[in-house]
């Protein structure tokens, strides 16, 4: 499984960001991005407290059950240990942080699962890759440009980079010239008027671009 979803995350990638959808929306906004030809679900921990870990945990394990192996479903804003337990527990398959604490990646990969942790500078990125990273994610990235991931990329040629922070249709194309291998993209692609009206054949359209734009790209 865990080498499955390394290539799927080389082939298809990108990672759909989903942060404060309500669990009743839950599926049929992913079978809307199924539909769009997404096959990777990130599930947000809410680092305020507002939605308990144990309820996010919930809402992973809803998308693991009902998709199987269809999709692969993991968790984002992971920032302890306890909440990788909790992904693995759920049945979600991938973590990722928005930094790189080496407890967490060290958790992620005793337990099966593929580690993407955030970093910025050369040394943060270098020390993810160390402690286990799959995959380290530039954030925020567009911050920087593509310039920056250029630059970090010549000396670290040997590590896998996401790009996160700020993606959308119109620069994944030069993202991936720079560099990278994937994307994590959330409100870009997830129009928050689209699923307040429950529009999901507008969001499978939304999808459906990103694909597209992404394959015309590589």
């Amino acid at each position: 499984m865990r080498e499955k979803l390394l290539k799927e995350i080389e082939n298809k990638k990108i990672i759909v960001i989903v942060r404060g959808v309500e669990s009743q929306k839950l599926i049929p906004l992913a079978e809307a991005m199924y539909d769009g030809g997404i096959r990777l679900l990130e599930i947000t921990y809410d680092a305020t407290g507002k939605v308990s870990d144990e309820e996010t945990a919930k809402r992973i394990e809803l998308l693991s059950k009902h998709f199987a192996e269809k999709m692969f479903i993991g968790a984002g804003t992971v920032i302890c240990e306890k909440q990788v337990e909790l992904t693995k527990n759920a049945g979600g398959s991938f973590i990722i942080s928005p930094d790189s604490c080496i407890d967490v990646i060290k958790k992620t990969r005793e337990l099966g699962m593929v580690s993407m942790p955030g970093a910025l500078t050369p040394t943060e990125v270098q020390t993810a890759h160390r402690a286990g990273a799959d995959f380290v994610k530039l954030f925020p990235v567009t911050s920087l440009g593509t310039e920056y991931v250029k630059a970090i990329k010549a000396p670290l040629s040997h590590i896998k980079f996401l790009a996160v922070g700020g993606v959308d249709e119109n620069n994944m194309a030069d993202y991936l010239k720079a560099g990278v291998c994937g994307f994590g993209v959330g409100s870009n692609i997830i129009d928050k008027k689209m699923l307040a009206n429950e529009d999901y054949k507008g969001i499978t359209a939304l999808a459906q671009k990103y694909v597209s734009v992404l394959e015309e790209g590589i």
